[in-house]
């Protein structure tokens, strides 16, 4: 089944591209447990269980762990477009839980996604490794160009991992050049410490908002907060204190919370892509994502919110 014949009926969706995977969450004292993860699918639940419609395309084994997967999304509310992996198993993250609660990752994936043509869609949301993998990363790319040729809202979260950095440089021109096709660019501060660990977080963000159809970059802090780069301001929020459990999912949590809201301010609209450029707006977009990451570091692994879970008027 492709993407155009799960989605044709569905013009109204949020599309999210990227992998499903199994995270083996293991903390300091070397308990483990196993949950579905993977930075677009937690975007993808994050975004339904926000009362957004949304269909998630990925690959999962034929394995318990790929029917664990899909019973995850499709209970939270998302469609998904399941494609089999090549081996007949479900990939794997492995995240080391350090006594803060902080997580470090080990990786055993499969990213061979076919081409596909894209369905009709409201906007298109990739990220993380579904983006720098091959082959898959080359179908993940023809789908964010055909968004940009019918003008579609695209957003892209780099939330890069160190260990698959082995050419610095090249990474480097690989995020700037797909930021540059999107109107959204969300990254984390050791996102920008690893595209150049020379520069200063705040200018990569900087550098990123120079693309040619790119809006809006977030930078997330963890428990510092976030800025929003904007061609007109910079503005910046931090979040509630919490009690935290684990950061499993935060980011992906922010940027559901942040594509959520754009969709509830009609930001997706044609016949162009928009972006909140108000002190207001974009103060209530950061307050307001990191209130949905800020719920999920309460929890443990990448176990996003519902709306009704969220203070009443959210975002406020």
């Amino acid at each position: 089944m492709t993407v155009q014949d799960k989605a044709s009926e569905a013009p109204c969706r949020i599309l999210v591209v990227g992998e499903a995977l199994i995270d083996v969450v293991v903390d300091h004292d070397g308990d483990s447990i196993e949950t579905p993860g993977g930075s677009p699918m937690n975007v993808a639940v994050g975004l339904a269980r926000l009362d957004i419609l949304t269909t998630l395309v990925s690959q999962v084994g034929h394995d318990e762990r790929g029917g664990l997967i899909v019973q995850h999304v499709t209970s939270s509310e998302a469609e998904m477009v399941a494609v089999p992996t090549s081996s007949g198993r479900t990939s794997v993250a492995t995240a080391h839980l350090g006594e803060d609660g902080a997580a470090r990752y080990d990786f055993e994936l499969e990213w061979n996604l076919p081409r596909q043509p894209l369905p009709p869609c409201r906007a298109l949301h990739v990220g993380s490794l579904g983006t720098l993998l091959e082959p898959g990363r080359e179908s993940v790319l023809d789908l964010v160009e055909q968004a940009v040729a019918r003008n579609v809202f695209v957003s892209y979260d780099a939330n890069l991992r160190e260990s698959f950095v082995d050419d610095r440089d090249q990474v480097r021109r690989q995020v700037h050049d797909l930021g540059a096709r999107c109107s959204l660019v969300k990254l984390s501060d050791e996102d920008a410490l690893l595209i150049d660990p020379a520069a200063d977080p705040d200018d990569v963000a900087r550098g990123l908002l120079r693309g040619e159809r790119t809006e809006l970059v977030l930078l997330t802090r963890g428990a510092r907060g976030a800025t929003a780069f904007s061609t007109t301001e910079e503005t910046s929020a931090r979040p509630r204190q919490i009690e935290m459990i684990d950061t499993v999912g935060a980011g992906d949590a922010f940027m559901a919370g942040a594509l959520a809201q754009l969709s509830d301010l009609d930001s997706f609209r044609q016949p162009g892509p928009g972006v909140p450029v108000s002190d207001e707006d974009v103060s209530r977009l950061l307050r307001g994502a990191m209130e949905v990451a800020a719920v999920t570091c309460e929890r443990r692994g990448a176990n996003p919110p519902r709306r009704r879970e969220l203070p009443p008027g959210w975002p406020v």
